[in-house]
């Protein structure tokens, strides 16, 4: 009975000029049967998404947004955290509806996945001490020690580049900004709303030369999910309209 139906489904299907594939995206309307939409990320990089350390609740850019996003689906909103390397790997694996953690178009690495819209554009900076003076552009990064985090499109900025004396990679930033504190790295490459963030609550670094580069933030669904690939984007652009977006955005992101 149940090859039958199926049959049926894909037979309809082909009449309404669709792909099996197609036809067999149950994307959106999974997370419309639940009511809810399940976010992943790693709530451990501000301002974009972190856990409150008073409330235990989580926080951030990349909160809102998705709270922002949710409202105009009109679903609530689970968020699961999870470890920045192993993202990807569940989302495959069915463990989000889609992964809202700063995440860039590269850092997927040729991944087969869906994006979204552009939600956010991200420049990466270099990080150093205050009292740094040899680093005041890009070239003077030849012969240092540079930090970076594991796993993102700093990273792969850094591999990008050429004439370090190391390249010192990390779980999270925090490590990377320690580990600079102490002398033991003379730079990190960072995306700058986190360099910005973490500046404000120790003002013992500094930002210096031109940014690196400019990222791609997206939301990320598995490969087939277009429905909710679709419905996300028309939320996110009804977010923007609404004032939900921008409002996100001065809580978080601007820079004084």
């Amino acid at each position: 009975m149940v090859k039958r139906m199926l049959a049926l489904s894909l037979l309809v299907a082909v009449l309404a000029g669709l792909s099996p594939a197609q036809a067999a995206d149950s994307s959106w309307s999974a997370v419309k049967g639940r009511g809810e939409l399940v976010v992943g990320f790693a709530a451990h990089y501000p301002p974009f998404e972190s856990k409150n350390e008073k409330t235990g609740a989580f926080e951030g850019f990349d909160v809102d947004l998705a709270l922002a996003v949710a409202k105009q689906l009109g679903v609530t909103v689970k968020f699961v955290d999870a470890e920045w390397q192993g993202l990807l790997g569940g989302l495959g694996k069915g463990d989000f509806d889609v992964l809202v953690t700063c995440m860039s178009k590269s850092e997927t690495r040729g991944q087969n996945v869906n994006f979204t819209d552009v939600y956010y554009r991200l420049a990466d900076v270099m990080v150093v001490r205050k009292d740094e003076a040899r680093i005041k552009a890009k070239a003077d990064l030849q012969g240092k020690v540079v930090g970076v985090q594991l796993g993102s499109g700093s990273e792969q900025l850094v591999d990008s580049m050429t004439g370090f004396q190391e390249v010192k990679r990390y779980n999270y930033n925090p490590e990377a900004f320690l580990d600079l504190k102490h002398r033991r790295i003379d730079a990190l490459v960072v995306g700058y709303a986190y360099a910005v963030n973490q500046i404000k609550a120790d003002p013992s670094y500094k930002v210096v030369g031109a940014p690196l580069a400019e990222a791609e933030i997206v939301m990320v669904l598995r490969k087939g999910a277009d429905e909710l690939t679709v419905r996300l984007d028309q939320a996110l652009a009804a977010a923007r309209k609404s004032g939900a977006y921008q409002a996100a955005v001065d809580r978080w992101l601007k820079v004084d």
